[in-house]
């Protein structure tokens, strides 16, 4: 970025420099559109790289998370169920309004089914009626990690467990609460562990 600066202002000069044959006022007149033109040029280049390197390194944050819980899946296969299997390491979709924790509104917390990393906590949930348990952001903590799906002919936001990797489902921006997200995760890949009642 130093060098589009520098770039830059070496141009600025060159164009200005012709100018110190003249008087005051002629360079006033002459260069000052010049001046405002290149500088704004800079700032705005300077601006745009920064945003682009904060954007860059935070995806690369998310994408490049190691998962701590590594196993061959002949390992996870021995595990998990079938069905867990097809979905949190094939990447496999549950069918719509099937899953086990789709309606289930009882206080609680939701956890990775392969590897008990809890993800998040029924507060989190709302309906969507999309067909799939939905939740408006994660856990505090990294819980979850993304990466960019473009199977099926799609281009989506996929979310995986950061612990072990496994496969939750996708993440929208068309959620109904303040965060604007919807996770919307596959019944499968999740266990449920309900808030103890207190007594009377």
């Amino acid at each position: 970025m130093s060098r589009i600066v520098i770039k830059s202002v070496n141009i600025y000069w060159k164009l200005s420099a012709p100018c110190f044959c003249y008087n005051q006022k002629e360079i006033k007149s002459l260069n000052v559109m010049n001046k405002i033109a290149i500088l704004s040029t800079c700032l705005a280049l300077y601006a745009c790289n920064n945003f682009g390197q904060s954007a860059e390194t935070k995806n690369e944050k998310s994408m490049n998370k190691v998962p701590t819980v590594v196993k061959s899946e002949e390992e996870w296969k021995k595990q998990l169920t079938e069905e867990q299997f097809y979905i949190l390491r094939q990447k496999g979709t549950e069918r719509p309004f099937t899953g086990k924790y789709y309606k289930t509104n009882d206080k609680g917390v939701y956890s990775c089914a392969a590897c008990g990393n809890e993800l998040f906590t029924s507060d989190m949930k709302f309906d969507s009626e999309c067909g799939w348990p939905s939740f408006d952001k994660e856990i505090l903590g990294n819980k979850v990690i993304t990466q960019v799906d473009t199977s099926h002919g799609m281009i989506r936001t996929e979310i995986m467990c950061a612990k072990c990797g496994g496969h939750l489902g996708h993440l929208f921006d068309d959620g109904p609460t303040d965060t604007g997200k919807r996770y919307c995760v596959n019944s499968v890949s999740l266990n449920f562990v309900a808030e103890k009642k207190k007594k009377d």
